[in-house]
């Protein structure tokens, strides 16, 4: 049971630190297709996310805290004096890092400056730093982004580990300057197109109040039904961390379950131990009585073996479980997991729930074993 718990609490870790990664309550939505005609379902027609979007919604949308346009393309090579390398670059505002979790290893953020000026400047993720210095100085260091000069301001910790690092390879630069310098590619005859838009809702609670006013703004704007849930691509975190913390609860309730049974089958199994326990030294039972053992002490005799029994196989338990599990400390379980742990709340409750278990199991051998009568036990062999 221990070993079960200590697996659900490194995949509920690694699940908590994949979606903080991401950063709090962040809710994506893209470009989709929407029907022809109202009605249809064959017919579909791409339409694109645009600046006007993002400003109907930051107006119309009560429930919308932080909202932020994104322009986003991977097709840009960006050289340094070293090396070279592609990977996505975002045009994004200064108040980007409020919405997704970005920490600063070196060097600023972009701010309002950067972005109301339209700067050359650029914040690099940790594998874009990586592959374009190598262990050189960035901030301060000048790179292209397809010929256009721009200068490093600051680099960003590294975020995820195994396979989830996929935000270290991008790099950021304001988004005025994305839209002048690089627009979305392939887009039609559209103007001012973005590639997406993350917001948070207010609060929480009212996500799903959030999502429906996007959806609103977004339908009328591109003129489809906004009810039509087929006509978004979209990601609501909120909804996958209610989720996943529902397959947890799921969890939990198992495991009490295996719990439960498992203190049934310990209970079952003290009792025939100590039943054995007591037909076997019947005749010591006899001795002890008729040199004048009481019925108080032969029964707490036989209970304390008991409770021992049970407290020992609890710690050899415990032992062995965190064996196991520094044993799997250093081994790699995938996206998404961490080893797993020793949980010391559930390791203490499961031996007092074992030690009671062993307590109420071992009164009926020991009832019996006082109950014996000293000339009976004694003819015994």
């Amino acid at each position: 049971m221990l070993l079960l718990v200590g697996l659900g609490e490194g995949f509920r870790s690694g699940n908590k630190k994949q979606f903080d990664s991401l950063g709090e309550n962040v809710m994506f939505i893209w470009s989709g297709r929407a029907p022809m005609m109202q009605g249809s379902f064959t017919a579909l027609r791409q339409y694109y996310l645009t600046h006007r979007d993002y400003l109907d919604i930051q107006r119309d949308c009560p429930s919308v805290g932080l909202v932020a346009p994104v322009i986003s393309r991977s097709d840009i090579r960006a050289v340094s004096d070293f090396y070279q390398a592609s990977g996505q670059i975002n045009g994004s505002l200064a108040m980007f890092n409020q919405i997704r979790y970005l920490p600063i290893n070196e060097g600023r953020w972009l701010n309002d400056m950067d972005v109301t000026q339209k700067r050359k400047v650029i914040v690099l993720g940790d594998e874009a730093r990586r592959t374009l210095f190598s262990g050189r100085a960035a901030v301060g260091s000048t790179i292209l982004l397809n010929g256009v000069s721009f200068e490093v301001i600051g680099t960003i910790q590294r975020i995820g580990h195994g396979d989830n690092n996929n935000l270290n390879f991008k790099s950021f630069i304001p988004y005025t300057t994305m839209r002048e310098y690089f627009p979305p590619l392939n887009t039609g005859e559209g103007r001012d197109v973005i590639s997406l838009i993350e917001y948070q809702p207010r609060t929480r609670a009212v996500h799903e109040l959030s999502r429906q006013e996007v959806h609103k703004v977004i339908g009328r704007n591109h003129g489809f039904d906004p009810h039509n849930p087929d006509s978004f691509d979209e990601w609501d975190t909120v909804d996958t961390v209610d989720q996943v913390g529902k397959i947890f609860d799921a969890m939990n309730e198992f495991l009490g379950s295996v719990g439960l049974v498992t203190l049934g089958l310990g209970a079952i199994g003290i009792i025939n131990i100590m039943l054995v326990a007591v037909a076997d030294r019947t005749q010591e039972i006899g001795l002890r009585k008729a040199l004048g053992a009481t019925n108080t002490s032969i029964m707490f005799q036989f209970f304390v073996e008991g409770a021992f029994l049970t407290l020992l196989s609890g710690i050899l338990g415990i032992a062995a479980a965190a064996g196991v599990m520094a044993a799997l400390s250093g081994v790699d379980l995938g996206e998404g997991f961490d080893p797993p742990r020793l949980v010391v709340r559930t390791a203490a409750l499961a031996v007092i729930s074992l030690a009671v278990a062993g307590v109420a199991a071992g009164l009926y051998p020991a009832r019996k074993a006082a109950g014996l009568q000293p000339v009976e036990a004694l003819r015994k062999e």
